[in-house]
C-alpha cells in the first residue's frame, strides 16, 4: 500500500465476502441485461434446461425456492416465451418444466456472458486456487445452511439455515447488544 493502514474491515471475513457478493451480483446483472435476463432468471432457466421435464415441484425443491414463489418466477418467464409449462402424462395436476426455442437460443447466449465473466473473475487465480477457493466457500456456506450451487436468496424462509444462522448469532450476543 501508499503507506495508509487497511481499515479493520479489510479483516473481517463477513465484510469482504458481503461486499464482494454485492460487487459480484451487480456486475454479472449488468452483465445479463442486454439479453433481458435477471440471474435469478438465468439460474432458473439453467436448471430447467438441465433436467427438463421435471415438474415445477421438483425444480423448486432441486434450488430450494418455495413453490410458490417459484411460481411467479415461472410466470415471468413463460410471459417472456422462454419457459413452457406442458401437461405430465403420468400426473395430471403437475405441470412439466421446458425451455422454448428461444429459451434455449437466449440461455445458449447467457452461458457464454456467464463463462467469460467466471473466467474474468478469476483472472488472477490459478486453476488450484480457484478449486480451493470454491472449496473454502463452500464450506463456509454450510455454516449457513446454504448448499453449494443454491443461491443464498432463495433460501430466507423460516426454518432454513440462513434463518437459523441469524438467530444462533441473535442468541449468541450479550442481551445489551440485542437491543
Amino acid at each position: 500500500m501508499d503507506g495508509q493502514q487497511s481499515p479493520p474491515t479489510a479483516q473481517s471475513v463477513g465484510f469482504t465476502l458481503s461486499s464482494l457478493g454485492l460487487a459480484t451480483s451487480a456486475a454479472f446483472t449488468a452483465k445479463l441485461a442486454p439479453l433481458g435476463l435477471t440471474p435469478r432468471d438465468f439460474a432458473l432457466m439453467r436448471s430447467v434446461a438441465f433436467a427438463e421435464g421435471l415438474s415445477q415441484q421438483a425444480i423448486a425443491e432441486r434450488l430450494q425456492i418455495p413453490p410458490s414463489r417459484l411460481v411467479a418466477f415461472i410466470d415471468g418467464l413463460e410471459q417472456q416465451g422462454m419457459v413452457e409449462r406442458r401437461s405430465n402424462p403420468e400426473d395430471r395436476r403437475a405441470r412439466a418444466l421446458y425451455l422454448t426455442a428461444a429459451g434455449k437460443r437466449r440461455l445458449a447466449r447467457a452461458l457464454k456472458i456467464a463463462q467469460g465473466f467466471e473466467q474474468d473473475l478469476c483472472g488472477d487465480l490459478s486453476a488450484g486456487e480457484r478449486k480451493l477457493l470454491l472449496e473454502l466457500l463452500h464450506r463456509v456456506g454450510a455454516r449457513l445452511g446454504v448448499a453449494p450451487g443454491v443461491h443464498a436468496a432463495t433460501a430466507d424462509q423460516p426454518g432454513s439455515g440462513i434463518d437459523a444462522a441469524v438467530r444462533a448469532t441473535a442468541a449468541a450476543q450479550p442481551p445489551a447488544a440485542r437491543r
